[in-house]
């Protein structure tokens, strides 16, 4: 009954929504980094992972800009994991006979890049503002 085919459609299916799930990690990393710690490392600790986790936050002119807009930039970057879940699931079927672990393994490298793209934003945005993130 459960055979390549079935196996490859239900990565298919379920693909997206567990594309949410770096999402969540990432921004349950934030959230106890800056809940737990007052230092620098926490601070930039939490301030990485909340914008890769929600890239979004960049838009909205985190960590500059006033935090009332922060729930709806994190709802917005809602997408963009759901993008990404159906690329890694599309990306990990290619194969005839697909596993959860070539999902996980697509999953990842596209997780490197939002984490490499939302830190390298920070740094722009730091070097453009005259501002430090970490002083």
């Amino acid at each position: 009954m459960a055979g390549p085919r079935w196996y490859r459609a239900r990565i298919r299916l379920l693909g997206p929504l567990f594309g949410l799930i770096p999402m969540i990690i990432l921004g349950a990393i934030a959230m106890v980094a800056l809940r737990l710690g007052d230092g620098r490392t926490s601070g930039l600790i939490g301030l990485v992972a909340g914008v890769s986790a929600a890239p979004g936050l960049l838009i909205a002119g985190a960590p500059f800009s006033d935090d009332a807009a922060y729930p709806l930039a994190v709802l917005a970057s809602t997408p963009l994991w759901l993008l990404l879940g159906l690329l890694a699931s599309r990306r990990a079927t290619r194969s005839s006979i697909a596993t959860w672990r070539d999902y996980a393994r697509e999953m990842l490298w596209l997780t490197i890049a939002v984490v490499l793209g939302a830190g390298g934003a920070l740094i722009a945005a730091t070097a453009s503002l005259g501002e430090s993130l970490i002083a």
